[in-house]
């Protein structure tokens, strides 16, 4: 079957001397893997191999057999042109951490444009934004909407927030996480992506965040690991 859709590049695998396998989330399709016959040497075929770095947000032509094998790509171009992502060095960083996330927790074998809709806004405006430190908190936490496991917010005044539950509660019975680090969950949760730059955490209340966050998502998305580029992240900005 032919397809014409949006997609959202994840991962690129080498294959052979030339070759690439490319892991895109697409619009119309879910999750799709793709065979690039000669990527590496080609310098007059119909592809770059900068059009595939990581969170590239492309236009595809492809066909699908729908059988769970590579698929192949015949025309793809940029369909949204990121200002700094890949070159800022405090984006760029991010960006690795999110396509490592994005690679292990999307899972999707079906269409979901809610999803779809949602990283790409939001990969835009951390694109877009002057003070982007908190934009991989606020993107992981609302992934976690997509996936199922989003935090239960309504009794956020109790003390001990329990990870197994996902739920905010007045024991410390379970596996839970207390102090400072539940009143930024819950400010991450109610600022808007528009508003983040204005939020100012300093570089030990992001570490914490980002923690509290992981531990939940080993716990609620099948898989998950804590991805390797967290440390490369930690190892430029403390």
């Amino acid at each position: 079957m032919r397809v014409n859709t949006r997609a959202l590049v994840l991962a690129t695998v080498r294959y052979g001397e030339s070759d690439v396998i490319v892991k895109m989330l697409t619009e119309s399709s879910g999750l799709r893997s793709y065979m690039i016959r000669g990527l590496q040497k080609s310098k007059k075929g119909p592809f770059r191999p900068a059009m595939f770095q990581p969170l590239t947000q492309l236009q595809i032509q492809a066909m699908h057999r729908d059988k769970g094998q590579l698929e192949r790509l015949t025309e793809a171009k940029v369909s949204a042109h990121y200002l700094s992502l890949h070159s800022d060095i405090v984006k760029s960083s991010m960006a690795l951490f999110l396509a490592e996330m994005f690679k292990m927790t999307l899972q999707e074998q079906e269409p979901n444009p809610e999803l779809f809709g949602f990283l790409s806004d939001a990969l835009l405006a951390l694109d877009a934004s002057e003070s982007p430190l908190n934009f991989h908190l606020k993107i992981v936490l609302e992934l976690q909407q997509y996936l199922g496991c989003y935090p239960d917010f309504q009794n956020e005044h109790l003390p001990y927030f329990n990870l197994e539950e996902g739920v905010f509660q007045d024991s410390s019975l379970g596996i839970t996480r207390s102090a400072t680090v539940l009143k930024d969950l819950c400010t991450l949760a109610k600022t808007p992506f528009s508003h983040l730059a204005q939020w100012k955490t300093t570089t030990s209340q992001r570490r914490e965040l980002l923690d509290l966050l992981m531990d939940y998502m080993q716990m609620h998305a099948t898989g998950f690991k804590r991805p390797k580029s967290i440390e490369i992240y930690r190892q430029v900005f403390g």
